[in-house]
């Protein structure tokens, strides 16, 4: 397969950063809320009727479902206890966190049930919450859903023909989110693009994504297109699918956005992108007011077992904190004995590392490695008054979530943690049921005053 070769090779840099001085820090549950899994809302009223049930093409050959729940959800051989379709759209997947002044918090849904193919039925959401620290509720104060009434996506969407032009889950896969004046950010892994929608979601720009003056392409970019000939080339991309923008942080100014790939560009032969050995991934800086790519860039290096990450957000003008994690779910005590052979009564792959760390970067290194101060481990937070409503043993809260997607800081000695819960096919706090959407508040004041 041809392959496009980004510049970046040279920028694979000999910045210092060794796991063995990683620096981990203390967490402390304050507080917990819980969204249940199956909370199902509307459609618009003037939504296609299409669009009134979700997840209508989550069958194996993607033939059309027609008995609401016939499908059952699962994550690999054990049952969740829900199926698809739904009676109308989920509130899930909660794929990136902005704190509000008043408090409050935007957040988002992301493309639906985890790829194009089963997602054209899935509405692309954004949620303004407000979450009952107290009572251990979330309160839903507005969802905004996405459209493109102007016709500003460069490809055919799926709803191309109908009245209202609502964007699904087949057009973008929105993972990360920064609201402003005007609306809100959001990076897209399909493309992958950076989205811009004013505050009632109508979409203005789809900006192309440029490193180092080449695009990058995912499998899912729209303008990939299969040869008619196959003795002819495959057509070139350098990402892998669903490693587009995960990760989406704001300047403090507000004049630069820092969008975070999931996974690293792909340069040929064989090799991804590293520092020392170790897949890293590109922050790469874009200008807001002229709405284009400054050129800037710099490298995250995972840690350890890390693979992933999860969210992405400014601490101040030169720290910002960024979730790493492996593809675990459970947790070791409830592990199989024999991973090769999953069973319904067991978790196959627990989770080992989940992780928020607290990086530094800028003005004096650009184009090398961030800087990581240190982190907190999601699966060991204190919680010794139990204030936890479920996840704590022992006196111990962890989040032993395949996916969690959402961080932000909240105080000088707080910030919020949210998962994304893939329903109905994520189970990582019980063995047979489907992850509820959680979000904690973690006392973590040594860990944000860490230089």
């Amino acid at each position: 397969m041809k392959t496009l070769l980004l510049a970046s090779v040279a920028i694979v840099a000999s910045a210092a950063f060794a796991n063995a001085d990683e620096v981990a820090f203390k967490a402390t549950l304050a507080s917990q809320v819980v969204l249940p899994a199956n909370t199902i809302i509307a459609a618009p009223t003037d939504a296609p009727e299409f669009l009134k049930q979700a997840g209508k093409f989550s069958t194996p050959d993607r033939k059309r479902a027609t008995v609401l729940g016939s499908v059952p959800g699962a994550d690999g051989v054990r049952k969740t206890g829900l199926g698809l379709p739904f009676d109308g759209q989920p509130v899930q997947g909660f794929s990136g966190i902005k704190t509000m002044a008043d408090g409050t918090f935007w957040s988002l849904s992301d493309n639906g049930f985890g790829s194009k193919a089963n997602s054209s039925d899935a509405m692309l959401m954004l949620h303004h919450v407000k979450f009952d620290w107290q009572g251990g509720k979330v309160e839903r104060l507005d969802t905004v859903f996405l459209s493109d009434p102007d016709k500003l996506a460069p490809f055919p969407i799926v709803m191309e023909g109908a009245d209202k032009r609502y964007l699904t889950g087949a057009d973008f896969d929105i993972e990360s989110i920064q609201p402003v004046d005007d609306g809100f950010w959001i990076g897209d892994e399909f493309g992958p693009y950076l989205l811009h929608v004013t505050t009632d979601g109508r979409l203005t720009d789809v900006v192309p994504t440029l490193v180092d003056g080449k695009p990058v392409l995912s499998p899912d970019n729209p303008t990939m297109g299969l040869p008619s000939d196959p003795t002819k080339p495959m057509p070139a991309f350098n990402v892998r699918r669903s490693n587009g923008f995960e990760g989406l942080a704001q300047s403090k100014d507000g004049s630069k956005l820092y969008a975070l790939m999931e996974g690293p560009l792909y340069l040929g032969d064989g090799k991804f992108e590293q520092i020392d050995g170790t897949n890293a991934i590109r922050i790469i800086e874009f200008d807001v007011a002229s709405k284009a790519w400054t050129g800037r860039s710099w490298l995250y290096p995972f840690s350890g077992a890390g693979t992933n990450i999860g969210d992405f957000n400014m601490v101040d003008e030169a720290t910002a904190l960024v979730i790493e994690r492996d593809g675990g779910a459970g947790l070791a005590d409830k592990a199989c004995a024999d991973p090769t052979k999953p069973e319904p009564t067991c978790f196959d792959k627990p989770s080992k590392h989940k992780r928020i760390y607290r990086i530094a970067f800028g003005d004096d290194n650009v184009g090398k490695a961030v800087r990581k101060i240190g982190y907190i481990d999601l699966l060991d937070v204190a919680d010794p008054d139990g204030k936890a409503k479920q996840g704590t043993e022992n006196d111990i809260y962890t989040m032993p979530f395949v996916t969690i997607e959402n961080v932000d800081v909240v105080d000088a000695t707080h910030i919020v943690v949210g998962n994304d819960n893939n329903l109905p096919y994520s189970a990582g706090r019980a063995l047979d049921r489907s992850d509820d959407n959680e979000f904690v508040l973690l006392e973590v004041g040594e860990f944000l005053a860490a230089k």
